[in-house]
Parts: structure tokens; C-alpha cells; sequence
């Protein structure tokens, strides 16, 4: 039994079940439950052909490092929950009622942008749906503008550590810093917006049909909330950069905050019990973050096996430079998802942070996934709410988003 090399059963593990898990929607098996099922199994496969004392202090040691971007997910989520149950993105609501082509691309695609830099791309995504679902009533006028919306999402979630979730793992384990990302990657994700609206901006042109719009209730305290809310995500790289405190504590105090403030706000009146973070708490996609656990705990797994690190070997034989490594695990992350993907160029790569490869591998994971449909949690929101498939966005997105891509690659080599 201990000449057996667990390597390569666990390899299999995990490509079959990352097979099931692209193939979600015909399986209707639920990725988490996949990914779930394949970190409990390679680690299993771990436990059994390995030495116990050596494996159980590796999973403690990837669970301490995991467990932190869990809480700063479930954090994160549970605020911009309760913000929304407050309608306090109404006043976005309010800023793109325009009936002008034209206007509509220029002012969602930007607002997408800064959204998505301090919410996350997925939460932006769903929310510029709904409002563009209030503005364009007709689903075949609305594409184009949800087509650039995905990229403008992805594109404002690279360029801070808590944008997009591949970032915010980045940040998280110490291989980029708050400043040297924002500072080394503003412009190179502008460019990979501008290019695409650039190019749609050629071929729109006159108005959408007149549509009656009337905003929604507003709820008490919303403005305050939605305030206090989005303070406490931007601090949190604040706190981080000026004491230290690990940014899931970071979110975990701006939601204690926020929670303090509703539960006195609203617990005097029976009727406001939606707007308390105990029932925002029943709103979020907890399935979402066990896919995370899930896919985190498998790469680790993959990891603590020495896969990673053959692979790792393997790349820079063939591809050389590390920003050839960064440019080809973006397009990978067009295919298959970009967490996976990040989490394993973390096992493989042993780099002082703020290394030029760690930065641009989280410009090239989050703008990537904007080149197919598939690529990025904005992308399969848009498929699953919209119902647009992979071809239709193929034929209208992907080469802008592209060439996008590749403006942005360009101009981070430009600037560094």
C-alpha cells in the first residue's frame, strides 16, 4: 500500500468531476455537490495511501488559509443582501433611465465597472440585469448592453482585492497587496472595457421605445444603510493596509455594524422583519460558497499531492516566461472556471507578492472569463437569468471582449 502513488487516481477524480460540473446543466446535478464530493473524495484518497500526522497537518493548514475566504464571501454577501432588501440601489435605477443607445451603453458599462470594483462582479451582474430588465423591455434590445455589461463587470473586478473572488483569493493569501493592485491595475482593466464599448459604439445608434418607469417603493433607512454598507466594503482594504486585520475580519466588522444598525432601526416594527440581516442571511447563495469550499479544497488536494507543482514545472519548460504562464491562464479561464485556476497557480508558484505574474494573473483571470459565456460567474448569470446561450454571445461578445483582453495585456506590459 505505500508504494502506491495516489497522484494519479486523484488527478482522475478531480478532471471527471470538473467534467460533471461544466456539464451542470445537463447532469442537473448541483456543482456544489460535485465540487463538495470531489474534495471529500481526493482527500479521502489522501488520508488512506498517505502518512495521517502529514496529511491532517496539510488540510489544517489549506483550511486555515480557505476558511478566510469563506468568511470574507459570507460577509460580503450578506451586506450587499441587506442593501438590496432596502432598495438602496434604486438610485442606480434612477441614473440610467435614458431611452439613447448610445448613452445606455456608455453609463451601464461604466457603472457596471466601479459597481463590480467594490461589490462582486456576480452581485453587479444580477443587479444591472434587473435594472436593465426595467429599462429595455424587449429581450433582443437588451443584449448588446448585457453583453458589454459582463465585461465591464469582469473588468471591474480585477483591479481590486475585492471585486472578483480569484482577487480576493489573491489578496487574501498575500501574493498581491491593496495598493499595487489598484495602482498597476486600473488602466490595463479600463482599456479592456473601453475596447469593446468602443467597437459596440460604431454599430449602435438611435432610441429604445419609450418605456413608463416608475421606481420601486423605497424602504425606511435605505439610504443610510445602503451608506453604512458600502463604507464597510471599501474599508476593508483600508484596515488591512493600516493595522493588519485580515480582511474576512475586515467585512466581518462592517457586518456587525450594519447588523447593529437595522436590528435598532427595525425591530420595533413587526412589518420590517425582511429588512434584518437575519433574514438576509436566508437570501444568499450559501450553495455558491460550498462551491467555493468545494473547488478550494480539491486544488489543495491536488496540491498536497505534487500534481500542482509538476504542472507548474511543466508550464515553464514550455511556455518560459511567467507573463506567457499569466496571458495562457486567462484564456483558460474563457473554458473552465477561473477559481480552480487561480487557486491552483497559487500551489504551484512559490513568488513574493506583488510579483509581476501574481498581478497580471489577476488581470488575465478576471478579464479572461468575459471572452466566452461560460468564463465567469457574470457570464453564467447572464446565460441563466437572460437565457442566452453560448453561440448568441459568441457572435457578439467574444472578439470584442478579446480584443479587449489583449489591449489590457498590452498596456499593463506598457506600464510595468
Amino acid at each position: 500500500m505505500n508504494y502506491f502513488d495516489p497522484a494519479s487516481l486523484i488527478l482522475t477524480i478531480f478532471i471527471v468531476g470538473y467534467i460533471v460540473i461544466i456539464y451542470e446543466i445537463t447532469t442537473k446535478i448541483n456543482k456544489a455537490a460535485t465540487a463538495i464530493f470531489i474534495a471529500a473524495t481526493t482527500w479521502l484518497t489522501l488520508f488512506i495511501f498517505g502518512s495521517y500526522a502529514k496529511t491532517y497537518g496539510q488540510l489544517l493548514e489549506f483550511l486555515s488559509d480557505i476558511s478566510q475566504i469563506i468568511f470574507f464571501l459570507l460577509g460580503a454577501m450578506t451586506l450587499v443582501e441587506v442593501i438590496d432588501a432596502h432598495r438602496g440601489f434604486e438610485v442606480v435605477h434612477r441614473f440610467l433611465k435614458t431611452r439613447s443607445k448610445p448613452l445606455l451603453l456608455i453609463l451601464s458599462s461604466f457603472v457596471t465597472f466601479f459597481l463590480s470594483a467594490v461589490l462582486d462582479n456576480l452581485t453587479t451582474m444580477i443587479l444591472i440585469i434587473s435594472i436593465l430588465r426595467k429599462l429595455i423591455p424587449e429581450k433582443k434590445d437588451r443584449l448588446i448592453p448585457l453583453c458589454l455589461a459582463v465585461i465591464a463587470a469582469n473588468a471591474g473586478g480585477a483591479w481590486t482585492p475585492i471585486g472578483d473572488v480569484t482577487t480576493t483569493m489573491l489578496w487574501i493569501n498575500e501574493k498581491i497587496s491593496t495598493s499595487m493592485v489598484i495602482s498597476t491595475l486600473f488602466f490595463p482593466s479600463l482599456v479592456a472595457l473601453v475596447i469593446p464599448l468602443v467597437i459596440y459604439l460604431m454599430f449602435e445608434r438611435g432610441s429604445y421605445p419609450k418605456v413608463l418607469y416608475e421606481p420601486n417603493q423605497k424602504e425606511p433607512k435605505s439610504l443610510v444603510i445602503l451608506s453604512v454598507g458600502l463604507i464597510a466594503l471599501a474599508s476593508v482594504p483600508f484596515w488591512k493596509a493600516l493595522t493588519g486585520l485580515p480582511p474576512f475580519m475586515g467585512v466581518l466588522l462592517g457586518l456587525a455594524a450594519v447588523w447593529i444598525l437595522t436590528d435598532l432601526f427595525h425591530s420595533p416594527y413587526e412589518n420590517r422583519e425582511h429588512l434584518r440581516i437575519t433574514y438576509a442571511l436566508t437570501k444568499i447563495d450559501a450553495s455558491g460558497i460550498l462551491f467555493f469550499l468545494g473547488i478550494l479544497l480539491s486544488v489543495d488536494a491536488l496540491n498536497a499531492a505534487g500534481i500542482l507543482q509538476q504542472l507548474a514545472n511543466s508550464l515553464s519548460a514550455n511556455l518560459g516566461s511567467t507573463t506567457a504562464i499569466a496571458s495562457a491562464i486567462g484564456l483558460l479561464s474563457a473554458i473552465v472556471d477561473n477559481v480552480p485556476i487561480v487557486a491552483a497557480a497559487m500551489g504551484m508558484y512559490s513568488l513574493p507578492i506583488d510579483h509581476p505574474f501574481w498581478l497580471l494573473t489577476a488581470f488575465t483571470a478576471g478579464t479572461g472569463g468575459s471572452i466566452f459565456l461560460i468564463g465567469s460567474a457574470a457570464g453564467v448569470a447572464l446565460m441563466g437569468l437572460e437565457k442566452v446561450d453560448f453561440l448568441e454571445y459568441l457572435k457578439r461578445a467574444s472578439l470584442p471582449a478579446f480584443l479587449g483582453y489583449m489591449g489590457g495585456i498590452f498596456c499593463y506590459l506598457l506600464l510595468a
